[in-house]
């Protein structure tokens, strides 16, 4: 497997849904972590290997799909308390600047972007790294990241809650994100 990015100038880069995961993660009742997935996922990767602060990606996420395990917490995440899924059928996010990208595995960067939901639009910063690059059994050409970050959802609009007798709140405000990212040259 390749560790380095081998193009010269700009290659294209599909998201391959069946090999990335996209995860959050909050405190319930402020004890518990509780997580979940946005399994529908799909964008593209602008990588300029010779100028890696110079790519790009856009992503979309079908916020319908989300899953925590539990079905009827799933309804009422969908639902107008948090991302009225019926109104607001996607989650977005555009890049706006790359800090630090090397075309080298291993290498830590940041990812500045415009995350959307329920037509909200705020920047986010991802703690990405690059994972590598190789060719699959069937000759396609794949490259990987992982991300971190953290967002509060109330700046979304995501404000329902509940609060407890003991104090504190039902569920946290901040939202981890983890991201596991493959994508295979278009």
């Amino acid at each position: 497997m390749s560790t380095t990015l081998q193009e010269r100038g700009t290659t294209t880069w599909s998201i391959d849904a069946t090999h990335s995961t996209i995860e959050f993660a909050v405190k319930h009742m402020m004890l518990t972590t509780v997580r979940g997935r946005v399994a529908g996922v799909r964008g593209t990767i602008e990588i300029d290997a010779e100028n890696p602060t110079a790519s790009s990606a856009e992503v979309e996420l079908d916020a319908t799909s989300l899953d925590t395990g539990a079905e009827q917490r799933d309804a009422h995440l969908r639902s107008p308390d948090f991302f009225d899924v019926a109104q607001f059928p996607t989650i977005t996010f555009r890049t706006r600047r790359i800090d630090g990208a090397k075309a080298e595995e291993g290498t830590s960067f940041r990812v500045v972007g415009d995350l959307t939901i329920r037509g909200v639009t705020r920047e986010v910063v991802l703690a990405v790294t690059y994972e590598g690059q190789g060719r699959d059994p069937w000759g396609g050409d794949r490259v990987s990241f992982s991300a971190t970050g953290t967002l509060d959802r109330r700046d979304f609009g995501l404000t329902w809650n509940a609060a407890l007798e003991t104090g504190g709140v039902l569920v946290s405000n901040d939202v981890k994100l983890r991201l596991d990212v493959q994508a295979v040259r278009a």
